[in-house]
């Protein structure tokens, strides 16, 4: 089994309770996913309810990142909303065009 480590690394400083946790998840894993990682962009927007992190990604790779009927997308939610409650966020992915 590989060691995963999804912390920010210490360029990638984020405050404490801002979802830096769920950020590096989400980079992580579709990291993996994509064709392109380089083209990777997440953008943090704080809400009255928690964090929303919107994902953009390659135009070849928004198939890979949605997968079929969007099972790839939900379970990148799934993971990430787990991330964030670690740092006590509630936090919300949009996938953008």
């Amino acid at each position: 089994m590989s060691n995963i480590d999804p912390e920010p690394e210490a360029g990638d400083a984020v405050p404490a309770g801002s979802g830096g946790t769920a950020q590096a998840v989400l980079e992580y894993v579709v990291r993996h996913i994509v064709d392109d990682p380089d083209a990777i962009r997440v953008e943090v927007e704080e809400r009255r309810r928690g964090i929303e992190l919107h994902l953009n990604v390659g135009p070849d790779d928004m198939g890979k990142v949605i997968g079929r009927r969007g099972r790839v997308a939900q379970a990148m939610r799934t993971v990430v909303r787990a991330a964030g409650a670690k740092d006590g966020v509630e936090v919300n992915v949009a996938i953008d065009d």
